[in-house]
């Protein structure tokens, strides 16, 4: 994917011209009210722990398992968060987003309880599981050539033509409020961290992540997990201003976008650090975790361990919470 290619996708992702009501900074009680208001549309996920997996890293970690929250990941939160923020007369038109992931399936999931339509562009070669999600939950499937520009066009059209709303998977503030419901859990349930860790790739989990981390447990410092072949959040943090993501390639397919501009903000401001790490080192703590704790994640999800696992000195001794995203593989395709 070349430059031209790139803020192309940018662009999509932070489109502002679509039906995008402007909202009030995230703050500790947004993001307590939002808890409460998808408290019958999500789980709160339990915090794993493994003696084995302390030993081995040389560090007490705990484990939030998203793998186990509504349509098997995070974004369950975002979407939620979004949609029951939206006006009736919003709410009558209902929503409309781009994506072949997991976000498809959270929107349509969201929008179905609301009783409201979901449109959802997807690729026509997205695969069939992904597919058959959004449709078990109610979304109408808008298929488009396997594009960018194709999937823009897609998206414009259906929002002009129905006056949905457009929820974008990360780059919107109702989205990331939502996201930041998951550490607020893991502070409100007691755990003292010194450090936690998500993986980064449009940033709305980090990004939502580090505004909880700051607000309820301001001594515990937050790091991204991204990986070496989609580095673009680490290398926009380190440059100080957003440089687009270039022919991504990775085994953690979650994390192959580029970071939001909303997210690029947040993160500069409220995150210790980003580390990456290379899919072989995702593979193996991604194994470590199937087999020390018997649960199935996909390997966006094992980013974190492993920068833990690549990085022993820098967590030594240190209580590290680790946000498993989602736990959505298809299991005739593991790694190992």
């Amino acid at each position: 994917m070349g430059n031209h290619s790139n803020l192309i996708a940018y662009c999509i992702d932070n489109m502002q011209f679509w039906n995008m009501k402007t909202h009030p900074n995230i703050s500790s009680q947004s993001i307590r009210e939002a808890r409460e208001r998808i408290d019958h549309l999500v789980h709160r996920t339990p915090v794993l722990h493994s003696e084995a997996i302390n030993e081995l890293a040389g560090c007490e970690l705990f484990f939030k398992c998203e793998n186990f929250q509504k349509v098997g990941a995070f974004k369950a939160r975002g979407a939620a968060n979004a949609v029951l923020k939206l006006s009736k007369e919003e709410r009558a038109k209902g929503v409309a987003t781009h994506s072949s992931g997991n976000h498809a399936a959270a929107l349509a999931r969201a929008a179905k309880v609301a009783r409201i339509p979901a449109y959802i562009v997807m690729p026509a070669n997205a695969p069939d599981v992904k597919k058959r999600a959004v449709k078990g939950y109610g979304g109408i499937i808008i298929e488009c050539e396997p594009n960018l520009l194709a999937r823009e066009q897609g998206l414009k059209n259906v929002v002009d033509k129905y006056g949905a709303t457009f929820i974008p998977p990360y780059n919107h503030l109702d989205v990331i409020e939502g996201q930041a419901t998951c550490a607020l859990e893991l502070f409100d349930a007691g755990y003292s961290l010194d450090v936690l860790i998500a993986p980064v790739g449009g940033g709305g989990l980090l990004a939502g992540t580090a505004l909880a981390t700051g607000f309820y447990s301001p001594h515990t410092k937050v790091i991204g997990a991204e990986p070496e072949g989609a580095d673009d959040a680490r290398r926009s943090f380190v440059a100080g201003y957003w440089i687009p993501i270039e022919k991504p390639n990775s085994i953690a397919d979650g994390l192959l976008t580029s970071l939001g501009e909303i997210n690029f903000d947040i993160i500069s401001n409220k995150v210790e650090d980003i580390l990456t790490v290379d899919d072989s080192q995702i593979i193996a703590a991604m194994r470590i975790i199937y087999e020390r704790m018997k649960i199935v994640i996909e390997p966006s999800s094992a980013v974190s361990l492993a920068i833990v696992l690549k990085n022993k000195s820098l967590f030594e001794g240190k209580k590290v919470g680790v946000i498993l995203s989602g736990g959505n593989v298809d299991l005739s395709k593991l790694p190992f």
